[in-house]
């Protein structure tokens, strides 16, 4: 999706639904951002969530998009079509969860969704980080989905791994944000919405 920038993106930022402090938001919340329209990944998961970012402080995230992993200032993130939505992770060590999500910046995008390779995709560098204070993952993995509601893979999928030569990695361990935010560790906060002028 397209990100704006400058000024206009500043204003969007402080139009959140809720209120304008960014500051509400605490290093280790999540931002689970729900899409204005279906898509290839809304197809094949529950809900509309497609993506999940990590805060790393009241001005920026860390988050897996098609550039790799990269720190993204709020307000442009925000700036994306749809909302996002806040969440806490309970019994995490933010601090340390954070620390850990740093350490994977640079690594390149996993467009593959694989379990077995150096890339990383958006929830799996939340999978990856989060850990209780004895350093425990408090996210496990689960049998990826890339079927509809029929129990169908979808064309989608099919013809997108089939450019690779290769079989759709169905069942295959992974994550997706729309079932983790789902989870029982995670407590959705509220909704953060920009409007558009």
């Amino acid at each position: 999706m397209k990100r704006s920038s400058g000024v206009c993106a500043s204003i969007v930022a402080c139009l959140m639904l809720a209120s304008c402090q960014p500051k509400a938001l605490r290093e280790g919340d999540l931002l689970f951002h729900v899409a204005p329209t279906g898509n290839a990944i809304t197809e094949v998961t529950p809900g509309m969530i497609d993506h999940v970012a990590i805060v790393i402080n009241s001005d920026s995230v860390i988050e897996a998009v098609s550039k790799g992993v990269v720190i993204t200032p709020l307000d442009s993130l925000l700036s994306q079509q749809g909302h996002y939505e806040a969440a806490s992770v309970r019994r995490c060590d933010r601090r340390q969860s954070v620390a850990r999500a740093r350490k994977y910046l640079g690594r390149a995008y996993d467009f593959l969704y694989l379990p077995d390779n150096e890339d990383i995709y958006c929830s799996e560098l939340v999978q990856l980080a989060f850990v209780d204070r004895r350093g425990r993952r408090l996210f496990q993995t689960v049998p990826m989905s890339f079927h509809n509601e029929k129990g169908l893979i979808t064309d989608y999928w099919k013809e997108f791994y089939a450019r690779y030569n290769m079989e759709v990695p169905e069942g295959k361990p992974g994550t997706n944000p729309s079932e983790m935010a789902k989870r029982k560790a995670v407590k959705m906060k509220r909704k953060w919405q920009q409007r558009r002028r």
